[in-house]
């Protein structure tokens, strides 16, 4: 175990399980060099099947330069709808190639666009949209660009399977130079889930969850970074001294448009804006974005459990008394390991032995919560944990009973990340898949030991 990059300790993930060095590089050289599949299990049926019944028109969509929110306000435009009517299972970013699933409501076949870096498969017709459920995992294809130790992933590869309480299968290689070995890694929030160059997400839930709302506001209107251009460091500055909104629209560029529709808001304000209406700014934003404010502070906090747990030494593998396990969901796609944190168990002393053969066989995992207003947490040394980290961070369950979309009851996720990885070596590339929510840089951070910045 060796300390992780300061831009991500920054962000929760103080550690790297494995202690060789990493083979350097960068990802993302071009969007072809990393691919994303959704691995999908939602039923349609055909596409001219009638309206009233399934009014929600399901396709298939791969996109190049585009992220998820961005192209469905794009398509939404096109359609002349609201885009609360375009749903999805699951967000991408703009720099990769992504293949995922799209539901619009009352649009027809001949109704969608064509753009610009899309290709669109219509599938069906559905009764409902697409939700986050929906999605049971990705499929990742990552080209490292320019390794400077590529000899070491073989190394990382071995200490990544130990960890995962895995062996590691010294002896599959053909003459391809292709590797297949299954590993583990820390479930860590990404470094995306808070803003790879300007990682302040986070920093809003706080302030949501603690009834700041101002503070909420200009966490995320200030804070310039030096990985921005400098007209935009300028602009936060000049929000964050100044407060002279109707001013701000004119300095801050037009490509930050959720930063220019909050600060519409306030300047509509005809007064010193007090609390309401620093709230009634923030929910000028996409839903979907409000809710990723406070579900960034519990990843952060989450993040910070797990790197304690590291540092403690405690297993990840399988429980200890105290811990809190969930099990495996039974409909996930062959080859997934797809944890379900709606079946719970707590572990005592008499328990441990046996649930540690389930999850040997990939059968439970051990949690960590994501703090909601529902929250129950652990006992023993792992529950020593997450108190501690909440009252690090001055927060408790019930600070998350918020209005609107900032609301959020809570949940547990699986504290590790298991999978089977096929390591090609002409050129470097790593090929896995994951379960919803769990973030490819989680694996290639390990391999790389890199800026996140050069994780994409």
């Amino acid at each position: 175990m060796r300390s992780g990059h300061p831009t991500e300790q920054a962000v929760g993930m103080e550690y790297y399980v494995s202690d060789a060095d990493g083979v350097g590089g960068r990802l993302r050289e071009d969007d072809a060099d990393f691919r994303v599949r959704e691995l999908e299990r939602f039923d349609t049926e055909p596409v001219d099947a009638p309206t009233d019944a399934y009014p929600h028109l399901v396709f298939r969509a791969t996109l190049q330069g585009w992220d998820t929110n961005d192209f469905a306000s794009r398509l939404s435009d096109a359609l002349g709808t609201s885009r609360e009517q375009v749903n999805w299972a699951g967000t991408k970013d703009k720099y990769a190639i992504t293949t995922q699933l799209f539901s619009v409501y009352g649009a027809d076949p001949v109704d969608l666009p064509e753009i610009d870096g899309v290709e669109i498969e219509v599938l069906g017709r559905a009764g409902r949209n697409l939700e986050f459920g929906d999605l049971a995992g990705n499929e990742f294809e990552l080209v490292v660009t320019d390794p400077e130790r590529p000899d070491n992933a073989a190394a990382i590869t071995e200490e990544l399977s130990e960890f995962g309480g895995l062996e590691a299968d010294d002896g599959d290689v053909d003459s391809d130079a292709e590797t297949d070995a299954s590993i583990g890694v820390p479930n860590f929030f990404g470094q995306q889930r808070f803003g790879s160059r300007r990682p302040v997400t986070h920093k809003v839930g706080l302030a949501i969850a603690r009834d700041d709302w101002e503070g909420a506001v200009m966490a995320y209107l200030g804070n310039p970074t030096e990985a921005e251009p400098e007209g935009t460091q300028e602009a936060r500055a000049f929000v964050e001294e100044s407060r002279n909104w109707q001013e701000a629209l004119e300095r801050v560029p037009h490509r930050l448009r959720y930063e220019r529709s909050m600060i519409h808001a306030l300047a509509e304000y005809d007064g010193e804006p007090g609390p309401e209406q620093f709230r009634e700014a923030l929910e000028r934003v996409p839903s979907n974005l409000q809710r990723l404010f406070v579900h960034a502070a519990q990843s952060y906090a989450f993040n910070l459990m797990l790197s304690e747990r590291l540092e403690r030494g405690l297993p990840f593998d399988r429980p200890v008394a105290g811990d809190v396990v969930c099990f495996a969901d039974t409909d996930a796609p062959d080859g997934l390991e797809l944890p379900d944190t709606d079946r719970l168990q707590r572990v005592d002393e008499r328990r441990v032995d046996s649930v540690t053969r389930h999850c040997e066989r990939g059968r439970a995992f051990v949690t960590a919560p994501l703090v909601g207003t529902e929250t129950e947490l652990a006992d023993g040394e792992q529950g020593e944990i997450e108190r501690a980290v909440l009252d690090e961070l001055g927060l408790e369950p019930a600070d998350f009973d918020l209005p609107g979309e900032f609301d959020s009851s809570g949940t547990r996720r699986a504290m590790l990340l298991r999978t089977d990885l096929r390591l090609e070596t002409e050129p470097l590339t790593l090929e896995f898949a994951l379960p919803k929510g769990s973030y490819a840089t989680v694996v290639s951070r390990e391999y790389l030991k890199v800026d996140p910045v050069d994780l994409g």
